[in-house]
């Protein structure tokens, strides 16, 4: 099984999303809220060049958005 992180505000809508789809598919991630983690939005800026979330790191794939199909390939690869 790959791991997945999922970099998050509180506040985001689609951040919800992607973890109750994560959530829903019966996958464990480890959620990483960049509101409060320098270290996280650091991670994210330096992966995408961007500070939007979410963000998914799945294996080795970096997954900017809420993309169900993106998620999906990335799972089963």
């Amino acid at each position: 099984m790959k791991s997945v992180t999922i970099y998050s505000t509180p506040t985001c809508g689609f951040c919800h999303m992607a973890k109750e789809y994560l959530k829903s598919k019966k996958i464990e991630f480890k959620e990483v809220d960049v509101s409060t983690s320098l270290d996280g939005l650091n991670w994210i800026m330096n992966h995408t060049g961007q500070t939007g979330v979410p963000v998914l790191n799945i294996g080795e794939e970096i997954i900017v958005g809420f993309d169900r199909p993106a998620i999906d390939k990335a799972l089963a690869e």
